[in-house]
């Protein structure tokens, strides 16, 4: 499999011929759900679900899919009937050749006086977790975690424990487009020190072989 980071908490994902590619917001790419043979949203907010650019994709290939929650296919459904898939906590399902099976109900907790909505991580192919604005701990275990770095609801010590309750073998960063670069190596030294596995960062366009 071979990993590609996009900007923020978008990531593309290669095997066989075929493109997975996972939260292409508004905060990534404006292209970087194009040409992919299937799209997974873990939820509704901006930054992962940019409703234009997921139906320009849709209609430059009319054999895309979609997979995601009831909230982001009901805003798309209608207009690709057939195409939009609805999921939740505990579903397994296969996408482009791969196999994903889908862990978590909700948002992490922004302010008390914000109402959380859905939001759902995926496991592909047993191996890599992309748990979307999560801590979502899969009944499974993990090879590869796309770690939430930065963001509204979440603090380093929340990020570091994370780790180490999921255990995975290597952490890569994701939710960072709100990270500077004089912060990143706080983070990097903090995580990778005790986050109590191998912890990696790739720059928006840079790939991976996993």
């Amino acid at each position: 499999m071979k990993l590609t980071k996009k900007s923020h908490s978008c990531v593309r994902l290669e095997k066989d011929g075929r493109t997975l590619v996972l939260d292409p917001g508004g905060f990534s790419e404006e292209d970087a759900a194009l040409g992919a043979d299937a799209v997974l949203i873990t939820h509704e907010h901006p930054d992962h679900f940019d409703e234009g650019r997921l139906r320009t994709a849709l209609e430059a290939d009319p054999a895309a899919e979609v997979w995601t929650l009831k909230s982001v296919a009901e805003r798309i459904s209608a207009a690709f009937p057939g195409r939009v898939h609805t999921v939740g906590h505990g579903d397994a399902f296969t996408a482009a050749g791969f196999e994903v099976q889908v862990h978590g109900e909700l948002h992490a907790v922004i302010h008390p006086d914000i109402p959380r909505v859905t939001n759902v991580g995926y496991l592909v192919d047993g191996k890599l977790f992309h748990p979307g604005d999560a801590l979502t701990v899969p009944d499974h275990p993990v090879e590869t975690l796309m770690l939430p770095v930065m963001a509204p609801w979440n603090k380093i010590s929340e990020v570091i424990d994370y780790v180490r309750e999921v255990r995975p073998q290597r952490a890569y960063d994701v939710h960072d487009a709100l990270l500077t670069d004089l912060a990143r190596p706080i983070y990097d030294r903090q995580i990778g020190a005790l986050g109590g596995c191998e912890h990696l960062r790739l720059a928006p366009g840079a790939s991976a072989r996993l």
